[in-house]
């Protein structure tokens, strides 16, 4: 596994967020409300787990983060309070700066979606996440929507 993954997600985080009305009409209008998660890591480094909860939104998310090591990328697989499911995962890698991309398909109100993940500004104390969706019809990188940012801080 090159770099740790995701051990910088271990333990307690403050999470302010923006996110847009509608995940694909950059023109809705940003929310922004806060959030807790903490996290933990198994199987030396490999799997993490955490549970994040938003306490103005009465809702809450899991996410289990799996890396394979035959393939060198890890999935993100998440799932929300309000669904009680899982979604479907988002499969990548971090690059040698020290950046995340995970990408997969999901539906947003019945269309097919691509779906982005970027992690970046990874630090002890802090890092950003960014979700991104575009249409799943569209292609090239035309048509990304960033439609959720998480500001992670150390409380």
């Amino acid at each position: 596994m090159k770099g740790r993954g995701f051990d910088f997600l271990d333990g307690d985080w403050h999470v302010h967020n923006r996110r847009l009305a509608d995940f694909l009409d950059p023109g809705s209008g940003w929310t922004e409300f806060e959030g807790h998660t903490t996290g933990r890591l198994f199987w030396d480094g490999r799997a993490h787990v955490d549970e994040i909860v938003f306490p103005s939104m009465g809702f809450s998310g899991l996410t289990l983060r799996l890396y394979e090591p035959e393939t060198g990328e890890w999935t993100l697989n998440w799932s929300s309070s309000r669904t009680g499911r899982l979604d479907p995962p988002v499969r990548g890698r971090f690059a040698e700066d020290g950046t995340g991309t995970f990408q997969g398909t999901d539906t947003y109100e019945g269309r097919p979606v691509r779906v982005r993940f970027h992690w970046s500004g990874i630090g002890r104390d802090a890092a950003r996440w960014e979700q991104a969706f575009a249409p799943a019809d569209g292609g090239g990188e035309e048509g990304w929507v960033t439609n959720w940012v998480m500001e992670f801080s150390r409380p």
